[in-house]
């Protein structure tokens, strides 16, 4: 398992400037933001992309996951989305995902991660919003499979998918080996859970991690690790248990003003206890 810090903490900084940054940390991977101002797909031909996996190389540093989940250069967090009454917004939400795994076979990352629907519209039955997104879904899977890239559904706060109920019959429903989970420890906190337990019964889908405090109110406010109320050593202890081999990316976007001391901060606590319950970093 590689422990990698996300770009979208270092959006005042240039794509390559952030890779030197997170490396000097002491981080040994990094998420990518496909969106600007980093690598939204549309602004990297392949040359560019070539810089990109130079840049990589020369840090030392793993491309744990790719994170298509934003489209702030069209629109913003969660929109455009799968699950839009107009054909023409989920087309960009397609067309953004296949460009997403094009890039992500070219740099050599095994996922990206996806939001799960989106809003569910006004007027729109839940049953109609997974139609859609089932929709959308078989427009890109045979893509990733082709490629060989995983398209793993975030689950997220007050999104169409928050709960391991609505995320786990969903990936097991498409039964596509490239389909899985991208699973946000804080997020399943924020919706109630247990992260610890959610882990385990969504184990055969994980493909990634994402990590952050959250605090005691279970407010959807991404915190410094050491800062909220997570319980991450029994996380560590059912990765550790479970045989997790996957990659895990620290998530503080809320930090772009002090991205580099939010890194070093969280990268202190929990190196400790991840080595603790006998997981690599």
């Amino acid at each position: 398992m590689v422990f990698g810090y996300s770009t979208n903490a270092f959006v005042k900084f240039p794509l390559l400037d952030s890779f030197d940054r997170i490396a000097r940390l002491g981080f040994k991977g990094v998420e990518i933001m496909c969106d600007q101002p980093h690598l939204y797909p549309p602004e990297y031909d392949k040359e560019k992309l070539k810089t990109v996996k130079d840049g990589l190389e020369k840090n030392g540093l793993k491309p744990t996951n790719l994170n298509s989940f934003t489209l702030f250069a069209v629109g913003d967090t969660y929109l455009p989305s799968w699950i839009e009454p107009e054909e023409d917004r989920r087309k960009i939400r397609v067309a953004h995902t296949l460009a997403c795994l094009d890039i992500a076979a070219f740099i050599g990352c095994g996922n990206i991660s996806i939001p799960p629907g989106g809003p569910l519209p006004a007027g729109m039955t839940r049953q109609e919003a997974l139609r859609l997104f089932h929709r959308g879904m078989d427009q890109v899977i045979p893509r990733a499979e082709e490629l060989g890239v995983r398209l793993l559904v975030e689950p997220e706060p007050d999104l169409l998918m928050e709960r391991t109920s609505e995320i786990k019959p969903f990936v097991a429903d498409i039964q596509a080996s490239v389909v899985g989970v991208n699973f946000d420890i804080g997020h399943f906190f924020c919706a109630g859970e247990d992260p610890a337990a959610a882990f385990e019964e969504l184990f055969p889908w994980v493909g990634h991690i994402h990590i952050e405090d959250i605090a005691p109110t279970r407010e959807h406010n991404h915190l410094i690790a050491g800062l909220g109320a997570i319980d991450f050593p029994s996380v560590f202890a059912a990765m550790k248990r479970l045989g997790y081999s996957h990659d895990m990316s620290l998530e503080l976007y809320p930090y772009t003003d002090r991205p580099e001391e939010a890194g070093r901060e969280s990268l202190a606590h929990l190196l400790p206890m991840m080595q603790a319950a006998g997981l690599a970093g």
